[in-house]
């Protein structure tokens, strides 16, 4: 999360091209294209671009300031849930999207779109929560009002350092952190520190919150062995939605053709359910025939006519059999 300087808006510095051109070029290169972090990303830029047919319906930027005094003396729900989807400006976005675009897309494909989608839902509601409640545990145990308790922030970072938690939270490996080396499964603590002491006007309340979340996150998983019900919630939804298209595929769907044709001996490739193998010749017949194609033999819970014995039908040469089922079927 960014504290709030200045105008909100600043020019463009031609950035947002470039976070497009590597987003397409990520998705291009993956089999399955994660459709929640896209909608993600989709989300923020608009609301950073503001078109003018959605300007009636987003609420400005100084209406979802997250602030800890405006929230709770009007319970203002708008600031704690819409403020993680505002940025100050160009570089305060293109940098949180770039960090959501590399993890959203490990995150999704590990977990599901429908679980990473109740993750995010619930990393935004935890991380925005414990920032409220640290900004008014210091100012009433160490009366901090002005530095935190009224302090005005924005941004989808402190997601982004829950994201981190959970990403690195199981690994043993070493990685950098501007330059510094430290464990992976610290780095969010390290990146928290760094970012505080050399980048101006950041939040640190936003990202403390961020991983506290992502912690607690990583606590009550592992706590509760149930299943996730926003996670159901999602996928039900999702399911319904898709039902329409579901549908009209089933009407265009092309029927399975009818064919007696199979192999002759060799190993069984197709589903059992659909096709049944002559004991006399070994001819793989069609599930849809009660008597076998090639001899004539009938199917073992079926009584209809059969030839007298197996032992015969083996002596016989290929263009015997065939003989035998033209004079039987007449073709």
């Amino acid at each position: 999360m960014e504290r709030g300087r200045g105008r909100w808006g600043s020019v463009s510095r031609g950035m947002l091209p470039l976070l497009a051109l590597h987003t397409v070029s990520e998705y291009c290169r993956l089999e399955r294209k994660p459709p929640v972090t896209a909608g993600l990303l989709a989300a923020n830029t608009i609301i950073y671009l503001r078109p003018s047919f959605l300007d009636p319906f987003l609420p400005t930027i100084t209406e979802v300031w997250f602030n800890p005094h405006l929230i709770l003396k009007y319970k203002d729900l708008k600031r704690f849930f819409l403020s993680a989807l505002y940025h100050v400006n160009e570089s305060h976005l293109v940098y949180n999207m770039l960090s959501l675009l590399w993890k959203g897309i490990q995150l999704e494909t590990s977990m599901g779109s429908a679980e990473f989608a109740s993750t995010v839902a619930a990393l935004v509601a935890m991380s925005q929560g414990i920032t409220l409640l640290l900004a008014k545990s210091l100012l009433l145990f160490f009366d901090y009002e002005r530095p935190y308790y009224k302090e005005y922030a924005v941004g989808f970072s402190g997601v982004l350092f829950a994201m981190k938690v959970i990403l690195n939270a199981q690994s043993d490996e070493y990685t950098y952190v501007h330059g510094l080396l430290v464990p992976t499964r610290y780095a969010a603590w390290a990146e928290l520190i760094l970012i505080q002491m050399f980048v101006p006007g950041v939040s640190f309340l936003g990202h403390l919150g961020g991983i506290l979340a992502g912690l607690l996150f990583l606590r009550l998983k592992a706590s509760y062995s149930g299943a996730n019900p926003l996670g159901n919630i999602i996928r039900g939804l999702t399911h319904a939605l898709n039902w329409p298209l579901r549908f009209v595929k089933c009407l265009f769907r092309s029927q399975p053709r009818i064919s007696g044709r199979g192999t002759v001996g060799g190993r069984q490739t197709r589903n059992t359910s659909q096709l049944w193998r002559c004991e006399a010749c070994t001819f793989d017949n069609s599930g849809w025939l009660s008597v076998c194609e090639m001899c004539g033999t009938s199917r073992t819970d079926d009584g209809l006519l059969s030839l007298s014995s197996t032992d015969e039908i083996q002596d016989l040469s290929l263009e015997e059999l065939r003989r035998r089922r033209i004079q039987r079927f007449g073709r």
